[in-house]
């Protein structure tokens, strides 16, 4: 956790962060994974479709129409910069715009062009991106013929040579769908490990004791554990206690209801101890039968004599 000196100084456990990211880290790979699966959607069905056509030229320029010496192959490699300016100038742009018919600006179309020269060769490659895979490759196609015409009349150059036609694309070349969902996973991810820092780094609250000694330097004597589910738990308990006693009492009023019984008097005695009492009455009165009759025997016997 940071920990604040009082030079205003911030000192930061990297070991705390790491386990806090670990801690985290099943909220770092939901939003990684939910924006990656956003930019695959907007990859996928949102964004248009682009196709890429390419032509390449190779310009040749000869002092001699006869021989080819070295220093025409040094001139055409310093001037491929010039031939790259040529081809993506105003005038060859708008001259293809009204060949093919486009509804574009000269700017616009530019921005959909790239011209790339080798290093140390004078051959020219020259893309064009568009939605329709053969209109990219009939402006590809216009646009080498309209520029060769142009480097030969206004560079003198004896000949621009094909070297590759424009080419009819099959594949989009944009956008990227892995690109998107990686990035979109990446971006994610990065995004929810800076917001769990930030509130880490903001969050300025006690936790332990040793927090206490650490930013208050009071040592602390005790501690008393709340427990607040345990509490909500003993406190149904004790609901539950109650009820069953409540319930309790009512059967064992309801058990001695039925153990007690009225006398003859009107006083409450024990229907248990009443069973018990009138036993003992039967037995009392068993005994003395047995003495009367022992006694009227012996009476019998007296009077008989």
């Amino acid at each position: 956790m940071q920990n604040v000196e009082n030079n205003d100084v911030v000192e930061i456990d990297l070991m705390e962060i790491f386990g806090l990211m670990l801690h985290r880290l099943w909220l770092i790979i939901l939003c990684a994974v939910a924006v990656a699966a956003a930019g695959y959607a907007v990859s996928r069905f949102v964004l248009t479709e682009q196709f890429q056509s390419t032509t390449r030229i190779y310009v040749l320029n000869k002092q001699n129409s006869d021989t080819l010496t070295y220093s025409d192959v040094q001139l055409g490699t310093q001037l491929t910069k010039d031939f790259r300016e040529i081809i993506k100038s105003r005038y060859v742009l708008e001259q293809v715009i009204g060949i093919c018919g486009l509804t574009d600006t000269s700017n616009s179309l530019a921005a959909r062009i790239s011209v790339d020269t080798q290093s140390d060769t004078r051959i020219i490659t020259i893309t064009v991106t568009d939605e329709n895979p053969a209109m990219a490759q009939y402006i590809a196609n216009e646009l080498r013929e309209a520029a060769a015409e142009r480097i030969k009349s206004v560079m003198d150059i004896q000949a621009v040579n094909v070297v590759d036609e424009a080419n009819l694309p099959a594949a989009p070349s944009a956008p990227s769908v892995t690109k998107w969902t990686v990035i979109g996973f990446l971006l994610g991810a990065f995004l929810c490990m800076a917001v769990v820092l930030v509130q880490f780094l903001l969050d300025d609250t006690i936790k332990t004791s040793e927090d206490i000694e650490k930013y208050l330097g009071l040592s602390t004597l005790g501690m008393i554990p709340i427990r607040e589910a345990a509490e909500e738990k003993g406190y149904g308990k004790a609901q539950h206690s109650s009820g069953g006693r409540k319930h309790t009492g009512e059967r064992r009023s309801s058990r001695e209801g039925a153990e007690y019984v009225q006398d003859e008097d009107g006083d409450m005695v024990r229907k248990r101890k009443a069973e018990e009492n009138v036993t003992d009455v039967e037995v009392d009165d068993i005994h003395a039968e047995e003495n009367g009759y022992n006694g009227n025997g012996e009476e019998n016997g007296y009077a008989e004599d």
